[in-house]
């Protein structure tokens, strides 16, 4: 039991943990981790991956997206978006997404942590941040799995694209983030802003 209570001290409230992180403070993790389980001072998200529940004045709050990812991917160096993001640009889109996209280096496919839905996608470059400029060049780059009418949706990228203050800022991220069509979609806009097409 000793070794049971000395675990305990290890876990922060808000923290996710693989089952191989707590097998540095456990000889016999798998029973004290059923044991936790049990009383709940621990739950299990899914096979190996476990939250400690903090408590707020509304009850038990849920574990933070960043967190339940990097644990997941054993790594801090992804980015955590959404398809709901661009609405916030004002092109026009508004259906919303039961699902947040995960940029990373390491995983693909989909995954449920923590009963969400996470879209994992391989990338070989990540930006650190999501700006209005990289929600431009992401959008296009998954024109087709956004629900709306696609040469509504470009006409509007287009003016909003031509709102920019920086162009430049735009030019770049669609050539070091944006698909061959995403980059060239961009080009034309910035270079030749009366014919733009894509």
């Amino acid at each position: 039991m000793k070794q049971l209570e000395r675990l305990k001290k290890h876990l922060k409230a808000g923290n996710v943990y693989r089952r191989a992180d707590l097998e540095k403070w456990s000889k016999s993790v798998d029973r004290h981790l059923r044991e936790l389980v049990n009383e709940g001072f621990l739950q299990k998200l899914q096979n190996g991956l476990y939250y400690c529940p903090k408590e707020t004045v509304f009850g038990v709050a849920p574990a933070e997206d960043r967190k339940l990812v990097e644990t997941f991917l054993k790594d801090k160096n992804f980015l955590l978006t959404s398809p709901n993001s661009y609405n916030a640009l004002g092109v026009g889109t508004t259906q919303f997404y039961n699902k947040q996209v995960v940029y990373n280096k390491k995983r693909h496919g989909v995954f449920t942590l923590g009963g969400r839905t996470f879209d994992f996608q391989r990338k070989v470059e990540l930006p650190r941040k999501v700006t209005e400029e990289y929600l431009l060049v992401d959008l296009l780059n998954n024109l087709g799995r956004v629900a709306e009418d696609r040469d509504a949706l470009l006409e509007r990228v287009r003016e909003k694209a031509l709102e920019l203050d920086d162009k430049n800022k735009l030019l770049s991220t669609a050539r070091k983030y944006g698909k061959v069509a995403t980059k060239k979609f961009f080009e034309e806009v910035v270079t030749n802003p009366s014919s733009a097409s894509a």
